[in-house]
């Protein structure tokens, strides 16, 4: 991203530095706010009253944010992590909790902390936070050509580094690895309830899909033949991060990929990749001769997960499902 710059001179002479200021810092700090206010314009973090064309404030969606994607959230990490006054804090999350965006509770590891958890409407609220925030940053993304998206980007990368104090440490830290393992008992639950969680938070689906993943899941147990079937559970760092399971689809000689699930803290992180190739690899030494797989055009990041593997979309049709207008997609990867 380039700004463009003023010149300081008078008669072809550059002024000498104020006092106390070495040469060229006065010019760098105001590039630095034009750049400010350039970007919060921008983004419309000053638009106070409709952050995202919602009844939240830009404070207010990071908060929602940071509860949306950590398991365990104390109010005492979300003043920490967000520099927040303690008292504007406890306001705004009292005014959550009338809203019956969140319930607060003793914490778990300290009795003298507050826990803060999203009720289901709170997680419906950040992930429409979510999905517009995504929308937003991808449409300004779409208006630059390829060359033009990797030098802002590259820039980004490079002003959070030297401006974010805790960089150079996280820079250097080990990225978490991820790993892949079939499943133990408590597994399967949990694959119905994240679904169910997640689906409903990110995409507003309604108690039809959880009764859905349900009996798949079910369906895959009672008929579960290891020679033809298999799930796998990611993690990242020791932690539960996403799934997916390989089955017969009834016909002979093809397997459905089902259920890829990667949760919010771990993507980034190559998880769905990962398991869609396991998957892939099972079915081709399984024997199979194509893998398929049902999805729906709003997710995204799913598709791209897809295409990258070398599924082709072969249909695609509109449908009502989960309380959802939606456009279903069949695709398909010869093996």
């Amino acid at each position: 991203m380039t700004t463009g710059t003023t010149s300081d001179t008078t008669s072809g002479a550059q002024p000498g530095p104020a006092a106390g200021e070495a040469s060229g810092t006065a010019a760098d700090v105001r590039e630095l706010r034009r750049f400010n206010r350039f970007y919060t314009n921008l983004i419309g973090a000053l638009d106070y009253g409709r952050h995202l064309y919602t009844p939240f404030t830009l404070t207010e969606a990071r908060v929602l944010y940071e509860l949306a994607h950590q398991q365990r959230v104390d109010a005492a990490d979300l003043r920490a992590s967000l520099s927040l006054d303690a008292g504007y804090l406890s306001r705004l999350l009292g005014k959550f909790e009338d809203r019956e965006l969140i319930t607060r509770g003793k914490s778990e590891r300290d009795p003298r902390r507050q826990r803060i958890t999203l009720t289901k409407d709170g997680r419906n609220a950040a992930g429409l936070l979510e999905e517009r925030s995504q929308d937003a940053a991808g449409s300004l993304l779409e208006r630059l050509p390829a060359t033009d998206r990797a030098r802002l980007v590259a820039s980004m990368r490079t002003i959070r580094t030297l401006l974010d104090e805790d960089a150079d440490q996280a820079s250097t830290a080990p990225a978490p690895e991820v790993t892949l393992r079939t499943t133990r008992p408590g597994d399967l639950g949990w694959m119905v309830e994240r679904n169910a969680a997640l689906y409903a938070a990110e995409y507003g689906f309604d108690l039809s899909y959880e009764a859905l993943v349900a009996r798949i899941v079910a369906e895959y147990a009672e008929a579960f033949d290891p020679r033809w079937d298999r799930t796998w559970i990611a993690e990242l760092g020791g932690e539960r991060a996403g799934a997916v399971m390989c089955v017969r689809d009834g016909r002979p000689g093809v397997a459905r990929l089902r259920l890829l699930l990667v949760e919010p803290g771990a993507r980034g992180h190559g998880v769905g990749r990962q398991l869609v190739d396991a998957c892939v690899e099972f079915a081709r030494d399984a024997g199979y001769a194509e893998l398929v797989l049902w999805t729906n055009s709003i997710l995204g990041a799913a598709r791209s997960i897809y295409q990258r593997a070398g599924f082709e979309l072969v249909a695609e049709s509109a449908h009502h499902s989960f309380g959802q207008d939606l456009v279903g997609q069949d695709w398909r990867l010869a093996l």
